[in-house]
């Protein structure tokens, strides 16, 4: 039943969905966010959003996190010199966030804090806050990019900050 349901659900939003949630202008606030992180710590954060899975995908019964998976390496967000770029996916249909981290991090901050900060932002998305879920998921993985990742002097931005939406 909950297969139907989510299938459903996928099938019926429609894509402009995304822009009702995270218009234009709350975007640029999560870019702006995104690039003041990334000036005290030399951690890369990208950001995208999807509203829905084609039926495809949902057949197979895919999730969110191979979604997020696929979405970390068409991005190249493996491609940093550090091995630090991390990717917050959110799948708007299932309202689910996944946390992918490259292998730098990945090896430094344990699974389950990713997994704490995806619930608190799934939390505020379900209290309809959705900028302010992601801003917080931002925040909350600073915390772990800045202990990580002292900021260099010549530290260059390899990746973009604009969010992605897919």
């Amino acid at each position: 039943m909950v297969a139907i349901a989510r299938f459903l659900k996928h099938l019926f939003l429609p894509g402009w969905w995304s822009h009702r949630r995270f218009p234009e202008a709350c975007m640029a606030r999560i870019e702006a966010a995104i690039a003041e992180s990334e000036r005290g710590h030399h951690g890369e954060i990208c950001f995208a959003v999807e509203t829905t899975l084609d039926m495809a995908s949902l057949l197979r019964g895919r999730l969110a996190r191979e979604r997020a998976l696929e979405v970390f390496a068409e991005q190249r967000l493996w491609d940093t010199e550090a091995n630090n770029g991390v990717l917050i996916y959110l799948l708007l249909a299932d309202r689910d966030v996944e946390i992918v981290a490259d292998r730098g991090v990945a090896a430094r901050v344990d699974q389950a804090e990713w997994q704490t900060i995806c619930q608190r932002m799934e939390s505020d998305f379900r209290a309809g806050a959705f900028e302010a879920g992601v801003l917080r998921g931002i925040a909350d993985i600073d915390a772990h990019l800045v202990r990580l990742y002292s900021r260099a002097d010549r530290d260059v931005n390899e990746l973009p900050n604009r969010p992605i939406r897919l």
